[in-house]
């Protein structure tokens, strides 16, 4: 009964995680990427390999782990001209808010072109991107976006909540392309722990998941 308690408490919580993708932004990129690649071969791609889109995991740490086609990473070009077909990549992770604004929450929902997405705290800061936010810090994209020359990055010491990673490949000087890839999941809060109560007026990020549904 226990096992079957907990499975459904995991299924809700996927769910949760997925509808956020609504709100807080899509997890279905790497479809759009992968079919955009069949249509124009030769392009560069970037997919997602983990954390999964509606992940949910008990560790306040995540390996981002992405894949690259028709992409070369130029660590030793760091910083200079562009060069056609490489460069480097840009790791963005952002911690949806705990509670949010019901008139915020319900222009994310009408927005059909997403411009209105609700946008929480960066983990882009030496303390969560360890050497990527440190380069981050260095180039003055800390808050922003960490930067890296391999495709992967490490965050740790990660509140429980719900996160959006939005990857994208960017040029030898750093200028964005429109390659990227988003992904959404939840990190648990530690057991014997409880999310505090959202004040009066407010809905918290599980409410806003329902209403996204």
């Amino acid at each position: 009964m226990n096992l079957r308690k907990a499975t459904l408490a995991a299924l809700v919580l996927t769910g949760a995680a997925v509808a956020l993708a609504i709100v807080f932004g899509s997890g279905k990129d790497t479809e759009g990427a992968q079919a955009a690649a069949a249509a124009n071969p030769g392009e560069p791609v970037v997919s997602i390999v983990s954390p999964r889109n509606g992940e949910v995991q008990p560790n306040h740490a995540v390996v981002v782990k992405v894949d690259l086609e028709n992409f070369e990473l130029a660590p030793q070009n760091f910083g200079k001209e562009p060069e056609l077909g490489e460069g480097n990549i840009r790791f963005s992770l952002n911690r949806v808010p705990n509670c949010v604004d019901p008139k915020k929450l319900q222009r994310a929902l009408n927005s059909p072109l997403g411009t209105e997405r609700l946008k929480g705290a960066s983990m882009d800061y030496p303390e969560h991107a360890g050497p990527n936010g440190i380069l981050a810090e260095r180039i003055g994209t800390a808050g922003s976006y960490s930067p890296a020359t391999r495709p992967e990055i490490f965050y740790n010491k990660l509140p429980p909540g719900f996160y959006r990673l939005t990857v994208t490949l960017a040029q030898n000087n750093g200028a964005t392309t429109p390659y990227h890839d988003v992904t959404n999941f939840q990190i648990l809060q530690k057991p014997g722990h409880h999310v505090k109560k959202c004040e009066p007026g407010k809905v918290s990020s599980a409410k806003a998941a329902e209403q996204a549904e």
